[in-house]
């Protein structure tokens, strides 16, 4: 076995090259801890415990695929103790024809499962003195909270889009007066500015979800479904789809907001553009907040295959988060 293994050794020696900007910025500290299997790597977010750092993002509801996904998605979480967002619940506002789709508790467990509904139909159901329909509908899908999806470039590039007149962060603050249940909010691709987060911060949400800049962005999806960008039609807009904020660039303008007196949320979803779990724990690493990680596609294509294939994802992950908790470190010499 050990002359096969140092044969190996020679053999791969010249595959296994590597270069340091894969660190993301972590210190590799081998001389402060054993090798423990099972290092404490929970977190609280949105009021309950999570066994891991890890949040499934909001993906999909209403469509013919969406009650396997749902599902799938659903076991694997209460499997593994970690949260979950819904997609888009707004079918379910006037009907429950699709409620099959997000009837999910039963698989998720005590998890967190939270609802979403994007910021159009928040502002018209506060408008129309409607907002008891959210609460209706987050009982009926026994949801723990509501997540609010903010997209005004991905509204404006869709075919079918909806507009809205407020500013969403006045529809937010309507909607915490009025709506008896978490609130978390988040972008849906493109990230958010350091003003966005300072108004959001100031608010007692239950949490703000990145949806950095750098994984799947909603905008450049609506202009590949738009007929207009498809036929060339409408060029000086693509340009739209490069604008955005990165996760990393966005937790160091946490940091610096997380020192105002004035600060009511301090509890985050890093999601977007999350390369590995290295990356997502370096972030998590820098950021002086709780937080898990949030993902969303690669998820996705694991739920179409079936339940076991996301656990093997998950427990990939938790296994890689646990390792890097014992040996990555941030830097002492980080400055956010």
């Amino acid at each position: 076995m050990s002359e096969s293994r140092k044969q190996d050794h020679i053999e791969l020696t010249f595959k296994s090259q590597t270069s340091e900007s894969q660190n993301y910025g972590l210190v590799y500290e081998p001389m402060l801890t054993g090798i423990s299997e099972t290092p404490d790597i929970s977190v609280n977010i949105a009021g309950k415990r999570l066994e891991a750092p890890l949040w499934v993002s909001s993906m999909t509801g209403g469509t013919e695929k969406a009650k396997f996904i749902n599902k799938n998605l659903a076991l694997a979480a209460g499997k593994a103790k970690i949260g979950m967002g819904l997609g888009s619940c707004r079918s379910l506002l006037d009907s429950n024809d699709r409620l099959e789709d997000f009837n999910v508790r039963q698989f998720i467990g005590d998890s967190p499962l939270f609802a979403n509904l994007g910021i159009a139909q928040v502002e018209e159901l506060i408008e129309q003195n409607q907002v008891f329909k959210i609460q209706e509908m987050l009982k009926t899908v026994e949801a723990d909270g509501l997540i609010v999806h903010v997209n005004p470039l991905q509204e404006y590039m869709q075919p079918e889009g909806d507009r809205y007149s407020k500013s969403p962060l006045e529809t937010i603050k309507r909607l915490i007066d009025t709506l008896n249940a978490p609130i978390i909010v988040k972008e849906v691709g493109q990230g958010m500015g350091p003003s966005s987060l300072l108004e959001l911060c100031k608010l007692p949400l239950a949490a703000v979800e990145f949806a950095a800049f750098g994984g799947t962005n909603f905008t450049k999806i609506e202009q590949a479904r738009h007929d207009a960008f498809k036929s060339g039609k409408k060029t000086l807009l693509l340009d739209f789809t490069a604008n955005g904020h990165g996760a990393s660039e966005m937790v160091g303008w946490v940091n610096s907001i997380l020192k105002k007196e004035e600060v009511n949320c301090k509890t985050f979803i890093i999601s977007g553009g999350i390369k590995s779990m290295v990356h997502g724990h370096s972030l998590r690493e820098r950021l002086n907040a709780d937080s898990a990680i949030g993902m969303a596609s690669v998820y996705l294509q694991k739920a179409l295959v079936d339940q076991n294939a996301v656990d093997e994802l998950i427990s990939e992950q938790i296994e890689a988060l646990r390792l890097a908790k014992m040996l990555l470190k941030r830097s002492p010499f980080e400055n956010d």
